[in-house]
């Protein structure tokens, strides 16, 4: 099985507001880069921050082992903790003592597909702290979401 390194950031100007997501897959037998990076003119930074995970994870053409390195807590939390009783509970998050919708359900149900191909491990990243990756997708993420802001 191929092993892949992954670097995600989702972005947003305003929240809502335009936003970008970007991603780096790195093969680490053959050190094989790939970049990719999109924006929307309006959406949230948790949905950016799903679009990359889940873009990425499309771009493997095969079952890998998947090193993911992102700076979202709500996405490493989702993926690891969150996930497992949303689907136990029909996709409903507890909300007090009521269940309600999960928030950007269909993402979650697309990455969760996504995610029963490949394993995957999990690294948190603090955000604009210098780490080289995390610094890169973070300025292909604010390019793709600029063609969208209102020019003044």
């Amino acid at each position: 099985m191929n092993k892949v390194i992954f670097f995600i950031v989702g972005s947003c100007s305003g929240n809502p507001g335009p936003g970008g997501w970007a991603f780096i897959l790195r093969c680490s037998r053959t050190d094989k880069e790939l970049e990719r990076s999109d924006g929307v003119p309006e959406t949230t930074n948790n949905q950016m921050e799903l679009m990359a995970v889940i873009q990425g994870l499309e771009a493997l053409k095969e079952p890998c082992g998947v090193t993911l390195y992102a700076d979202s807590s709500y996405v490493l939390q989702g993926m690891q903790k969150w996930m497992i009783g949303w689907k136990s509970r029909g996709w409903k998050r507890k909300d007090g003592s009521k269940l309600v919708p999960v928030k950007n359900v269909e993402l979650w149900m697309r990455l969760d597909k996504l995610m029963q191909r490949h394993q995957i491990e999990f690294e948190h990243v603090k955000g604009h702290s210098g780490h080289l990756e995390n610094e890169r997708c973070d300025e292909l993420a604010v390019t793709a979401y600029q063609k969208y802001l209102k020019k003044s």
